[in-house]
């Protein structure tokens, strides 16, 4: 495939096939995206060193996602975008995702941010707020989910003319200061939870750096975020109270962090089984054995990964089975991530972990990544479900 059509899927040239009988790939195809991250991938690695600064943020990086034409993709072709995450096109998101993740956790957080935004908007906005939001993008606005609530929890005042004033703060708001289009929820006075996409462009939050003190994920400048005295327009609220936590898209969304990391893990295992190599260590059977079984487990997560994208697009399943599958993949992909991380500590030992390696970067990464909310609660969620099922082990997940 061309490298015009990589870096910008939505107005190259369709590539001439080299065989007449064969028919030219589709000009918005998912898998475009998907060759897009892979390629892009050893640069994002390349770079990550450079951007892996406390309170710094992947810029340059972005910018080569915005040209690969990855920023649009989660949009319908219909808005020119390449339709990545939408009905058949769940599995080419995730291993758009874990590309990202493999060339660098911290842009591959913040892209999956961006994603989920995306997706929200088109899930329960209106088709005159899609076409604006979808302007933005291919405008290059940067979208994202801020949802952590700080110790004053945002709250959304109502006044005249359809107007509404924030007051209060958000915490882990990754991308603050260059995200300038992320969506939020706040509260309701009658308690209710209101989703809003904040243009921030326009308005500014006062942003407190000092709360980003992190082991890892430097690089993804996940700021507090105080919102006090700005105000939205009607319009720019999303959907109706509650469709933040409906089901099975709050919780199912899970497998696509879970794809990042899993990108992080593969690039753990490629980083070592280089590193091997260098210093001719490919044939002790020790190593052989701790690669073999790295290779088992990054293969595995693979697996776990299509069988969420298989189950997504089964038109039976429940909102409680997904839910309770998707909660299996993140708990599955975070054990192999947890167990990989050991095996190339004791592959690479004391000298891989000095810089300039990459080994002490990936490690704190992908260890911050992986504490993610609730696992234990996911985790007993799915218990809950299968003891609650009668089927048979076979079709707990086919119908």
């Amino acid at each position: 495939m061309s490298e015009t059509l990589l870096h910008s899927p939505a107005t190259a040239a369709r590539p001439k096939p080299a065989v007449s009988s064969l028919p030219e790939p589709p000009l918005y195809s998912a898998e475009v995206s998907v060759e897009a991250a892979a390629s892009l991938a050893p640069r994002l690695f390349t770079q990550a060193p450079f951007s892996d600064q406390e309170g710094g943020f992947p810029t340059e990086e972005f910018k080569w996602m915005r040209e690969a034409g990855l920023l649009t993709a989660a949009l319908p072709p219909a808005l020119r975008g390449t339709g990545l995450g939408h009905s058949s096109q769940a599995l080419p998101l995730l291993q758009t995702l874990q590309h990202i993740g493999r060339g660098n956790l911290a842009v591959g957080r913040i892209y999956e941010g961006h994603v989920n935004a995306l997706l929200l908007l088109q899930r329960f906005g209106q088709p005159k707020q899609v076409t604006r939001w979808a302007a933005a993008a291919h405008a290059g606005h940067l979208f994202g989910v801020w949802n952590t609530e700080a110790h004053d929890g945002v709250k959304l005042e109502p006044l005249a003319h359809n107007r509404y004033r924030l007051h209060g703060s958000k915490t882990f708001g990754s991308g603050a200061g260059h995200l300038t289009r992320p969506l939020l929820t706040a509260q309701l006075p009658d308690g209710g939870w209101q989703m809003l996409i904040l243009p921030t462009d326009e308005q500014q939050p006062s942003l407190d750096a000092s709360f980003w003190r992190p082991l890892g994920m430097r690089a993804t400048a996940s700021f507090r975020v105080d919102f006090t005295g700005l105000e939205v327009a009607d319009d720019d609220l999303l959907g109706r109270p509650g469709d933040y936590y409906r089901q099975p898209w709050f919780s199912g969304g899970a497998t696509r962090f879970a794809a990042v990391q899993l990108g992080g893990a593969e690039a753990i295992f490629d980083e070592t089984r280089r590193f091997l190599r260098e210093l001719g260590r490919t044939d002790d059977p020790y190593q052989r054995q701790r690669l073999g079984e790295m290779a088992l487990l990054i293969e595995s997560g693979r697996q776990w990964l299509r069988a969420a994208a298989e189950h997504e697009a089964r038109a039976t399943a429940t909102a409680e089975a997904t839910v309770a599958h998707a909660n299996m993949v993140r708990t599955a992909i975070e054990e192999i991530c947890l167990r990989v991380l050991p095996l190339a500590e004791r592959c690479v030992g004391a000298r891989g972990l000095l810089r300039p390696e990459p080994f002490e970067r990936m490690h704190r990464d992908l260890t911050h990544y992986l504490r993610q909310p609730a696992p234990d609660a996911a985790q007993a969620d799915a218990g809950r479900f299968v003891l609650e099922s009668s089927r048979p082990a076979y079709r707990l997940w086919n119908d």
